[in-house]
């Protein structure tokens, strides 16, 4: 296959592309043991993982072969291996780099992101700035399985990408990876009408970021804020601290709608027996204070 001037100007020119992919795996039969007396049990015990499907050994051959049937076929192999296929990745690099048509131009962004290899992230990266946006969402997509720094810096510039598709996108995968350093470009996503930022904040804030979070109620719609603040809530206190809960339980309290009613009895049914008995009374407080909002249900128990 004869390479485009790609390859030359990777990383400083932009081509247009056009644009889409899954995993097989086995389950694994439990072994038991008759007529013995039960045993402690070890790791795992009567588990076995699903076994992984090897790359077969011809693929890297055929991604290299120049012939789009071969290169077609080897991806999907690729792309059922998963981290399995992890040795393909530079081939596939390459070819994105070279240029391949519309279609399979997609389809290998896909692979990339299956096989979970940090060294597809610099690629993605580039083609998370193409101008079609198809391929941006699906290099936004693969790029937040490779995880690593360069995933994380693309994904945070991509929070103010043109389609809001690939906006959501991201800010929902920064969430994923854990990236606190994020926060604050999430905050102005969120500003920016990123609907997704709210539930990604809620799982990284600290304390105070996460009553700056509170302080939007009112003026982010509360079907929105929700995501993140049920985050916040279900966290573990050695993240977020019970008196931070309780002053977020009091602000959802205080619009006293039928919304927050219900919200308040979801995050009730939720909560984990003997946990935080201090946040969970001013939950239960909160559902029978606003369970005459209009909407809201009946509670079923009182404190």
């Amino acid at each position: 296959m004869r390479a485009s001037p790609l390859a030359a100007a990777f990383g400083a020119a932009v081509a247009l592309l056009l644009p889409c992919s899954v995993r097989a795996q086995q389950p694994a039969a439990q072994a038991t043991q008759a007529s013995q007396p039960p045993k402690a049990p070890r790791a795992k015990a009567g588990y076995a993982a699903p076994a992984a499907v090897p790359l077969p050994p011809d693929a890297i051959k055929r991604l290299k072969s120049g012939d789009l049937g071969q290169i077609k076929s080897a991806l999907d192999d690729v792309r059922v291996s998963a981290r399995a296929g992890s040795g393909a990745v530079p081939a596939i690099v390459e070819l994105l780099k070279q240029g391949l048509p519309p279609a399979v131009t997609q389809s290998a962004i896909e692979t990339l992101g299956e096989t979970a290899n940090d060294g597809a992230s610099e690629v993605l990266g580039w083609y998370s700035h193409q101008r079609n946006v198809a391929l941006r969402r699906a290099a936004i997509e693969a790029i937040g399985k490779t995880r690593g720094p360069i995933a994380i810096r693309t994904l945070r510039a991509s929070l103010s990408d043109p389609d809001d598709k690939v906006r959501g996108l991201s800010a929902t995968a920064l969430g994923d990876l854990k990236a606190r350093e994020a926060v604050a470009d999430l905050f102005v996503a969120l500003d920016h009408k990123v609907e997704e930022a709210a539930a990604s904040i809620g799982q990284l804030c600290d304390p105070a970021e996460c009553e700056r979070l509170a302080g939007k109620l009112g003026s982010v719609p509360f079907d929105v804020m929700t995501g993140g603040l049920d985050q916040v809530l279900l966290r573990p206190a050695k993240d977020v601290d019970d008196e931070t809960k309780i002053k977020i339980v009091g602000r959802v309290r205080e619009l006293g709608t039928g919304e927050t009613n219900q919200f308040l009895r979801d995050v009730q049914t939720k909560w984990p027996p003997k946990s935080a008995p201090r946040v969970k009374q001013a939950i239960d407080q909160a559902v029978i204070a606003t369970s005459g909002s209009p909407g809201s249900a009946a509670p079923e128990n009182a404190p």
